[in-house]
């Protein structure tokens, strides 16, 4: 007697609507992060969002998830737009450029200070999408260097924290004037960045470790 082979089961990929529901959280938690602080209630994000509190709980247990997903999210799709700029046009310069800009649009400053606040900061998303943004910056910021476009005494430290204090205010101010001049800032800096130097800049280049430590 031959018994019958069991059929793998496929694995059960999450419905369409879960997806978008979970986009929708991640969307509204977001703007409400940047608008009131990482202390926002939940069930506030969940009436932006437009679904219940279960909903929010299911796809996050805790708070700690939600922020982690909302500030991973943002810098994946910063380090996106500036891998999207370096392969459409192969210039270092315009691909940190548009890294730049789009970290201040998607509030990167205000939100990547609630991860020293509000929960472990070694998790292995946050740096693993942390270490990306790095790796991929400090690859542009050498081909940019290579190419005689960037001047050469500066170094990732000195981009992040820059961008950091020019696209603030933080999360929570409700001082949304600055936006208005946000660009017109950073693009000056990032005219300052430009191969030849003008000036000597004092100390030393600054690391993403140097930013760490301090």
């Amino acid at each position: 007697m031959q018994t019958a082979t069991p059929v793998p089961r496929k694995a059960t990929r999450p419905r369409a609507d879960a997806l978008r529901n979970r986009e929708r959280i991640v969307t509204a938690a977001r703007e409400m992060f940047v608008e009131f602080g990482p202390d926002v209630p939940l069930d506030e994000i969940a009436r932006r969002a437009g679904v219940g509190n279960a909903t929010v709980y299911r796809n996050f247990p805790d708070r700690d998830a939600l922020v982690r997903e909302v500030v991973c999210s943002v810098m994946d799709r910063t380090t996106a737009a500036a891998e999207r700029a370096l392969a459409q046009t192969g210039d270092a310069f315009e691909a940190l450029e548009r890294f730049v800009h789009t970290a201040a649009d998607e509030r990167i400053s205000a939100l990547c200070p609630m991860v020293q606040s509000t929960f472990d900061k070694h998790h292995p998303d946050l740096e693993a999408s942390r270490e990306r943004t790095e790796q991929l910056v400090g690859a542009i910021m050498d081909r940019a260097k290579a190419a005689g476009q960037l001047r050469s005494d500066v170094d990732v430290g000195d981009l992040m924290l820059a961008v950091a204090q020019l696209s603030r205010p933080p999360a929570g101010t409700g001082c949304h004037i600055a936006d208005r001049f946000v660009h017109r800032h950073l693009q000056l800096f990032l005219d300052g960045l430009r191969a030849p130097a003008r000036s000597v800049l004092p100390g030393t280049a600054l690391t993403m470790e140097d930013l760490r430590q301090a």
